[in-house]
């Protein structure tokens, strides 16, 4: 299956236009910014179909690069916003968006910038986020979007698979962590489908991973912040080997007053950070609030 001719990619971008792209732009994907550019319009529209983007959508995508899933996303969704920290890329895009789809430039907005120093959008407010993030700071940046934009509902996000574990784990699973709890502080997290190496240019030593997070319709019910909710999950996970009692005592002020903290939220003193619910470390937070 080749999509080295554009006629069967349409305006998607194939191998060779990527190439020829880069080439055009003195572009070589870098390590230091974890890029690995998509060259295969299938995978894009595969990408497209699992985050059903809705022809109402309004969807920011993070690290665009060459735009290979951003001219995917704008063929489906009322606009799409991106935010690019390259230079040389961030440059390029609107004409790679006006080439291949001059019919939505007016739906096309770009942000050059730090995707982690982003607090506003351009236009309406998001209601998806789809993006091929970088693998190096995949997960901070997926959960500063969250935090920033509540008004993002759906989110599919293509990361190392490694880190998609991770994200979409359950408490019990050994992989589950700092990621696993504070991503499903704001929603349902699941696997959503591998992808393979190669797809990208360069192909990546790691396999790759969907993962969808769809926002809660409910956020966890709790009276403690979200800042202090998540300091004990930072706690619990640092020394991620040692009882809950022994992990939070430097959070709580001593041993003691986190084990008085711990019964008093229902938690075994002698439990470990990775058998909780989000839901139970909420708990904890709101309990050593009330001990003070």
């Amino acid at each position: 299956m080749s999509n080295s001719s554009t006629d069967d990619s349409g305006p998607l971008l194939g191998p060779a236009d990527i190439r020829e792209l880069a080439g055009a732009l003195g572009v070589r994907p870098t390590k230091q910014r974890g890029q690995n550019f998509v060259i295969d319009a299938n995978t894009v529209r595969r990408i497209v179909r699992t985050a059903e983007v809705r022809p109402d959508d309004v969807v920011v995508e993070i690290g665009p690069g060459l735009g290979s899933l951003t001219l995917g996303l704008l063929e489906a969704a009322d606009r799409v916003i991106a935010v690019e920290i390259d230079d040389v890329l961030a440059a390029a895009l609107p004409s790679t968006v006006a080439a291949r789809l001059p019919g939505r430039t007016d739906r096309f907005a770009l942000v050059h910038s730090d995707a982690m120093h982003v607090t506003e959008l351009p236009g309406p407010e998001p209601t998806a986020l789809v993006a091929n993030l970088p693998y190096n700071v995949a997960v901070p940046v997926l959960l500063h979007m969250l935090a920033t934009f509540p008004s993002i509902d759906r989110t599919l996000v293509m990361v190392q698979s490694e880190v998609a574990d991770r994200l979409a784990a359950r408490p019990g699973n050994k992989v589950y962590g700092v990621p696993s709890v504070k991503a499903n502080w704001y929603a349902e997290v699941k696997r959503a489908g591998a992808i393979g190496r190669n797809v990208f240019w360069p192909a990546p030593n790691v396999d790759s991973g969907l993962v969808s997070l769809v926002r809660r319709d409910k956020p966890v019910e709790t009276s403690a912040s979200r800042a202090e909710v998540f300091a004990v999950v930072d706690a619990a996970f640092a020394q991620r080997r040692k009882t809950l009692r022994a992990a939070l005592a430097g959070w709580a002020g001593s041993a003691a007053a986190a084990e008085a903290a711990l019964v008093a939220a229902g938690v075994s003193p002698q439990a470990r950070g990775e058998g909780l619910t989000v839901e139970e470390f909420a708990r904890i937070a709101e309990m050593r609030e009330a001990g003070k």
